[in-house]
């Protein structure tokens, strides 16, 4: 981001919970642009390159989720802040693992919700700054969002890059899937780790076919990714 300030889009259909999110967050000296359904907040999210993105799930025209997906099939990064009443814990994992950053539920504290938008544009600035990760012949661009293996680009979902660059900055060391489902997920799944077994398979099919294999399973502990060769 350059030195201007941090530009966030909040998108939700009740009025009186778009101003107080806007004017909270232009107190926290942010600039903010809004929208009142998910049709118009797809638009300005293409149009004005905001830094972040607010998002409410029930709306008129397109609700959260599909706002969300045709950003993430557009190639957009953007980080998503879902702000809903939907509380139950799969629209939690639905919103997650479909490429969303962070998931608060309606009523929320203001401030907790500052911090939260605060958190994720100092993560997002950190993340331009980064270069290739490397093991073996694995190699993840984080500016280019691409992922190779032996030269050949791999297609991962946002969620799967999320897990690989998390397990790529973290090489060698094992990883439990509690800390795997804190900083890929960054929510508490009530001890339900699964997911991350699912993801884990999903990144050997598409990255550890061959040798040298990457993946490791520590049994009783979590996962580690090293070259063992």
């Amino acid at each position: 981001m350059s030195d201007r300030p941090p530009l966030v889009l909040v998108v939700d259909d009740e009025e009186n919970i778009r101003f107080l999110v806007e004017s909270a967050l232009q107190l926290a000296g942010m600039e903010t642009v809004g929208a009142d359904d998910g049709r118009a907040g797809l638009k300005l999210a293409i149009d004005s390159r905001p830094d972040l993105i607010v998002l409410d799930v029930m709306m008129p025209e397109l609700d959260g989720f599909e706002v969300l997906q045709r950003l993430r099939d557009s190639g957009s990064r953007t980080p998503v802040i879902f702000l809903t009443a939907r509380d139950s814990t799969d629209d939690r994992v639905r919103g997650l693992t479909a490429g969303g950053d962070d998931y608060v539920v309606k009523p929320f504290a203001v401030a907790e919700l500052v911090a939260r938008v605060q958190l994720r544009l100092q993560q997002a600035g950190q993340a331009t700054k980064q270069t290739v990760l490397r093991c073996a012949d694995l190699e993840l661009d984080t500016d280019a969002h691409r992922v190779t293996r032996g030269g050949s680009a791999v297609e991962l979902s946002p969620t799967e890059f999320k897990l690989l660059h998390y397990l790529l900055a973290n090489s060698g060391r094992v990883l439990t899937r509690t800390q795997l489902l804190d900083h890929v997920w960054e929510y508490d799944f009530g001890g339900d780790s699964s997911v991350v077994d699912t993801y884990i398979s999903y990144l050997r099919r598409k990255l550890d076919h061959s040798d040298p294999r990457l993946i490791h399973t520590i049994r009783g502990v979590g996962f580690c990714l090293r070259d063992d060769g």
